[in-house]
């Protein structure tokens, strides 16, 4: 009996020297047990995953590279060399300042011709189309594009959108690489975005910034808007790729607001959306067609004591062209035009929106307040005139 209560005795004292060792070293060296499990093959306890998932810290949103989603893009986008012949006359400057000042110089010789090369970027979005920016391939006798792989094809012009700065080309290439779209959700400010493009001539060259704003309107007569981003884009960026980190297509570069206006990290891109509805319509007809009522419009102005929200639906009529569709269906100055259709207006860059996605010929009613009071009109539209291009990336 004795002997049985000395070896009970003994053990008690191991077992309480084992642990109070096993704490001493579970303090000196806390991830001992998980290396020995992993020496010994044991899989770790539910607690203990859980213990070791709660004291881990906490992994950001963003991923550490954009290396996939460059991968993934990259081969789609395209350098751009438009070649095309200009006509120069050299000139003499008058010594006289007076005449210098007035006339600057004449003419010394003959015109001549010389061969002028733009440099630009294009995205193939579909088998055998490439889209890029108008700008880039306007009055070119020759175009030329670089494939990723190495391959060069020349290109024949499908149709251009002076509009939207758009033009889509066809090139007899096979297996191209089409870019995914970015259509399962909407781009966002805030989102990380690439620029992947043929800046300075420097081919496929990567940068990186956010979407700054969305629907930026750079013009009050356009129904097209634009992404607004902080990624580094440069000349020869134009027609390139604005994707997201997944490598899907965005937006296509076009425009940037430089440092002679002092700004910096300005630029714009044409949204996805905005480019395929483009690209639809110019391979089904050459062209782009859009509806037009005839008149301009701004923001429904609202006193700051009205209790009135700021942001007010709709859109005031300040200009009517005359003989236009709207001067026809007796829409005046200063009419808040609420509803077009069957679809509430928001303001007016959401009117021209709608405007414009209407049929020359379809006859639409509109709604509104004339002086206060309610009133509806049918308005037959018409064709949207041409307008002037919006300054490019490379003027």
């Amino acid at each position: 009996m004795k002997h049985a209560a000395g070896t009970l005795a003994f053990i008690a004292r191991f077992v309480v020297l084992g642990l109070a060792a096993a704490f001493v070293i579970s303090l000196a060296w806390p991830d001992v047990g998980h290396r020995l499990r992993e020496r010994f093959g044991v899989a770790p306890t539910a607690n203990t995953e859980s213990v070791s998932s709660a004291s881990a810290p906490a992994r950001t949103s963003g991923p550490i590279s954009y290396a996939d989603a460059v991968a993934k893009a990259a081969p789609s986008v395209v350098n751009i060399y438009a070649n095309k012949m200009v006509t120069e006359q050299a000139v003499q400057m008058y010594t006289d300042p007076v005449l210098q000042r007035l006339f600057g110089g004449r003419p010394a010789g003959p015109a001549y011709k010389r061969r002028e090369q733009s440099l630009g970027s294009g995205v193939i979005v579909l088998q055998g189309y490439v889209l890029t920016n108008n700008h880039v391939i306007a009055n070119a006798d020759d175009i030329q594009v670089l494939l990723y792989d190495g391959r060069v094809a020349k290109a024949t012009l499908v149709g251009a959108d002076v509009e939207t700065d758009l033009a889509v080309l066809k090139i007899d290439a096979g297996n191209l690489p089409v870019i995914h779209i970015a259509d399962h959700r909407p781009t966002r400010t805030g989102d990380v975005v690439l620029a992947i493009g043929n800046p300075l001539g420097l081919n496929q060259t990567v940068t990186m910034g956010i979407v700054s704003a969305i629907g930026r309107q750079l013009s009050s007569s356009s129904p097209e808007d634009f992404v607004q981003t902080d990624a580094a884009i440069n000349l020869g960026n134009s027609g390139g790729a604005l994707v997201n980190t997944d490598g899907e297509l965005v937006g296509i570069n076009t425009l940037l607001i430089g440092k002679a206006a002092n700004a910096e990290g300005i630029s714009f891109a044409i949204p996805v959306a905005s480019a395929k509805r483009v690209l639809d319509q110019i391979i089904d007809t050459g062209h782009v067609v859009r509806g037009w009522m005839g008149a301009d419009y701004t923001f429904v102005p609202v006193a700051a004591d009205s209790g009135l929200p700021a942001a007010a639906r709709g859109a005031q009529v300040t200009d009517i062209y005359p003989g236009g569709p709207a001067a026809t269906a007796g829409i005046q100055p200063h009419d808040i035009l609420l509803r077009i259709g069957s679809q509430d207006i928001v303001d007016p860059a959401d009117l021209r929106k709608h405007e414009a996605a209407l049929k020359p010929g379809s006859k639409v009613e509109v709604s509104g307040l004339r002086n206060g009071a309610p009133f509806h009109t049918e308005i037959i539209l018409a064709q949207r005139p041409p307008t002037t291009p919006t300054a490019s990336l490379d003027s």
